[in-house]
């Protein structure tokens, strides 16, 4: 399971919790939604850290393949990947 459902579940899994230990507390519903989102987040700051940073490094990992197939596509697209090679011969 990727990092991000896994961070998204957890986020919704602290809310639902949140929202079941505020059921029995009387007041508007309207602000037991809010406070279960205020303190659900306040949570997850703290609880959901290490799938939060590897949801990071993942996106981080792809942004950078995403770059350098970008940047290959580019020099190919501009004739620039022969030359490469050729020069990659010479000092080789």
């Amino acid at each position: 399971m990727s990092a991000a459902v896994k961070y998204t579940l957890g986020r919704i899994g602290l809310f639902v919790g949140v929202l079941a230990a505020l059921w029995f507390v009387e007041m508007n519903m309207f602000l037991r939604l809010m406070l279960a989102l205020v303190f659900s987040a306040a949570l997850s700051f703290f609880l959901l850290r290490g799938w939060r940073d590897e949801m990071a490094g993942e996106m981080a990992e792809a942004s950078e393949r995403r770059r350098a197939e970008k940047d290959r596509l580019r020099s190919a697209l501009a004739g620039d990947d022969q030359g490469e090679r050729t020069d990659e011969r010479r000092e080789g």
